[in-house]
């Protein structure tokens, strides 16, 4: 076995950070999860859009492994590209690999995951970007296994040197 494995909805992550104010610095980040949680591979999951590709040039820089997903446009002109499915299937592919699994999420759509993780003693942490807000169905099935990002501003945060 490799270790634990963080499994990180980018997506989630990324609006729940900015929605409390601030920017997560992606390289603290992945120290951070290695130095606390032992992740040894981190999978991000993210949408794919052209023009992004020195954000992704940065996060595989940083360590990540990035799963895409194909996006498209919705019919408002938002971009559209849930990696739900992929988080899921790549947590189960790699299953017999890690010891535990840390999931970065606020969304309750991996409520089955969660559950399934912990009933398996597989599940290292749930890591809720926001604590003000996420899904209930979280608080259900990851119980004592809740950690937050909303204090790690202060270690987290990314700042722009002169």
């Amino acid at each position: 076995m490799d270790g634990n494995y963080a499994f990180i909805d980018g997506q989630n992550l990324n609006l729940a950070i900015r929605e409390l104010g601030w920017k997560l610095d992606f390289r603290k980040f992945r120290i951070y999860l290695k130095e606390k949680y032992s992740i040894q591979k981190a999978y991000y999951f993210i949408g794919y859009v052209d023009g992004n590709n020195d954000l992704y040039a940065s996060l595989q820089l940083n360590g990540y492994i990035l799963i895409f997903k194909p996006t498209f446009k919705n019919k408002d002109g938002l971009i559209k590209g849930n990696c739900d499915a992929e988080l899921v299937l790549q947590a189960m592919i790699d299953y017999p690999n890690y010891q535990q699994a840390l999931i970065v999420t606020g969304d309750g759509d991996f409520y089955c995951l969660i559950k399934y993780l912990r009933e398996k003693n597989k599940l290292r942490i749930l890591l809720v970007p926001n604590r003000w807000k996420y899904s209930g169905l979280l608080k259900k099935s990851a119980q004592s296994f809740l950690a937050f990002m909303n204090d790690l501003k202060g270690k987290l945060e990314y700042k722009k040197y002169p």
